[in-house]
C-alpha cells in the first residue's frame, strides 16, 4: 500500500489565510454593493420628486441591470455603477501600505472594487458604440467596510481616509451626489474641427437618427466645490 501523501504546509497556509480573506471580502462586497444600489435608487426617487416640480421633462431613472451593475439616468447623463467580481490588493509602492491601519493588519489590504462611469445618455439611447465614457471613480472596500476612492479630484480627496470612513448609507449618498455634480458641471463641447474632418464610408452608411461619430465629454481636472452632507 502506498504511503499517504502529505499536504504541502505552504499551500495550506495560503488557502486558509490569504484565499479565505479574499472569499470573505467578496462575500461582504455583495452586501455593500446592494446597499449602494439602494442608495442610488433612493437618490433617484428623491431628486426626481423635486426637479419635476420645476420641469416635468427632467426625468430621472434607476435601472438594476444585474447583481453587479446598476445605472442612474439623469438629464443627458448616465452614471453606471459596476462591481468587479475579483478581489484586489496593491503594488508595494502604493500609498495604502504607508497607512497605520494597513500596517497594523495586512489582511486589511484586500479590496473589492466598484467602478463609477459617466456616459452620455444618448450613447445608450441611440446605441452609439463609438462613444466613450469616463471613469469617474474607483471605490475600494475591504472586509471591515473601510473604503477609499481613487478618482477625479473631488471624488478622490473627500474619500481619502482609509481606516477612518466606513461604507454606510451617509457616505454612499455623498459619493453618489458628488458623482452627479461632477457629471452635471461639465458640459458636452464640440469636438475640434480637425478631429472631425475625416469620416469613413461605414460611419456614413450607419446613419440612423444620429451620426455614429465618437462623442464624449471633456472633464476638467480642476477643483470641485466641497459638498456638505444632506
Amino acid at each position: 500500500m502506498s504511503k499517504p501523501l502529505q499536504c504541502n504546509t505552504r499551500v495550506m497556509q495560503l488557502l486558509t489565510e490569504k484565499a479565505s480573506i479574499k472569499q470573505e471580502v467578496f462575500r461582504k462586497s455583495k452586501d455593500y454593493f446592494n446597499m449602494m444600489k439602494g442608495v442610488v435608487e433612493s437618490v433617484t426617487a428623491c431628486v426626481a420628486d423635486e426637479v419635476t416640480k420645476v420641469d416635468d421633462a427632467l426625468q430621472l431613472e434607476y435601472k438594476d441591470n444585474s447583481p453587479n451593475e446598476c445605472e442612474l439616468h439623469f438629464s443627458g447623463d448616465v452614471l453606471l455603477f459596476n462591481m468587479h467580481t475579483n478581489v484586489f490588493t496593491f503594488d508595494k509602492n502604493h500609498r495604502i501600505w504607508q497607512s497605520g491601519y494597513v500596517r497594523e493588519d495586512k489582511r486589511r489590504a484586500y479590496f473589492a472594487m466598484i467602478n463609477i462611469y459617466n456616459f452620455l445618455a444618448d450613447s445608450f439611447r441611440y446605441n452609439r458604440m463609438n462613444d466613450a465614457g469616463l471613469l469617474l471613480a474607483r471605490v475600494f472596500v475591504n472586509r471591515e467596510g473601510q473604503f477609499f476612492v481613487e478618482g477625479k479630484k473631488q471624488m478622490s480627496f473627500i474619500f481619502n481616509h482609509l481606516g477612518q470612513q466606513v461604507m454606510d448609507e451617509a457616505n454612499i449618498k455623498e459619493l453618489v451626489d458628488t458623482a452627479m455634480i461632477c457629471s452635471l458641471e461639465h458640459d458636452l463641447t464640440v469636438p475640434d474641427y480637425k478631429d472631425s474632418m475625416r469620416v469613413s464610408v461605414k460611419q456614413i452608411q450607419s446613419l440612423s437618427n444620429e451620426l455614429q461619430l465618437k462623442t464624449a465629454k471633456k472633464v476638467d481636472l480642476g477643483y470641485y466645490p466641497r459638498m456638505t452632507r444632506g
